[in-house]
């Protein structure tokens, strides 16, 4: 009886184990929408076009890069490749890829945007990434911390994650909405995402599609699409939800040709400050 004995052993400790595993992943709730890159194989690598004007910004990026590819247990199914830009000042999105852009945008409140092309109801086709440096040239946020905190924040959001808090507590990932400015700007917490991020991303994308919408990290593209100016709120279309302390909001346009296009706005400090519930890209930068 003691082979029995140990077959009833090891079916146990396998159950506890997919227990665990189950119980790790279920408990992963950051998905934006359920939106997804379409790929056919279970894991791919996302382009991120390095439209950067300062070796601050392109040193952040690398390290952001290195962070998503770097789960702290685990595997991921999502890699990412920073590789030369193909966009403009715009940061007009290229199929396929992620393009990430910093500059002057303006006193229009906004410290970092993420936009995301959808067809098929759920299926990622082409994202953008931008930092405002009218503000974070700013005392308030310049600092390294804040800046590899959003940059690592709106690159995740073009691979269909949402946050894991948005009351301003730190989660120790940079999916929360920490902020380190101030008396934290010193602080390295939420700088970088945590294990429960990576849990997520294996539950967005634990199925195959039978088609890609990813380029191939092997092929140049022709370059930036027609520029759609989401630097003008107006473009951006309906408010669709807002944190309660208003420094995050969701929009969404809808498409004429059945696609749709949904930006995520992180508002700075000052923006939200008079009122935490309106639409603060009637406000300007305050």
């Amino acid at each position: 009886m003691t082979w029995l004995r140990q077959a009833r052993m090891i079916v146990f400790a396998a159950g506890l184990v997919a227990l665990g595993v189950f119980v790790t992943v279920a408990s992963a709730t950051n998905s934006w929408g359920g939106y997804h890159w379409a790929r056919t194989t279970p894991q791919f690598t996302l382009k991120l076009g390095g439209n950067l004007s300062t070796n601050a910004w392109k040193f952040h990026l690398a390290q952001a890069s290195q962070d998503w590819n770097s789960p702290p247990t685990g595997s991921t199914p999502l890699l990412t490749a920073v590789v030369a830009g193909q966009s403009n000042r715009n940061c007009s999105a290229v199929a396929g890829t992620t393009q990430v852009c910093n500059g002057r945008y303006g006193n229009n409140g906004w410290l970092g945007m993420a936009t995301i092309y959808i067809t098929g109801g759920v299926h990622i086709t082409k994202g953008s990434a931008k930092m405002n440096d009218t503000y974070f040239n700013l005392s308030t946020y310049n600092n390294p911390n804040e800046r590899q905190h959003v940059v690592c924040q709106e690159i995740a959001h073009t691979f269909g994650l949402d946050h894991q808090s948005e009351n301003g507590s730190s989660q120790d990932t940079c999916m929360d909405y920490f902020s380190n400015t101030g008396a934290n700007a010193g602080s390295t917490l939420s700088t970088k995402p945590n294990q429960h991020d990576f849990d997520e991303l294996n539950i967005v994308y634990g199925h195959l599609d039978s088609t890609t919408t990813v380029a191939s990290t092997t092929s140049s593209s022709a370059g930036a699409e027609v520029d759609d100016n989401n630097d003008d709120p107006n473009n951006w279309g309906l408010l669709v939800s807002q944190s309660a302390n208003g420094r995050s909001s969701t929009y969404e346009r809808s498409n004429r040709d059945g696609s749709k296009t949904v930006t995520h706005v992180y508002w700075t400090i000052e923006a939200v400050a008079n009122c935490g519930l309106c639409d603060h890209r009637y406000g300007g930068g305050r």
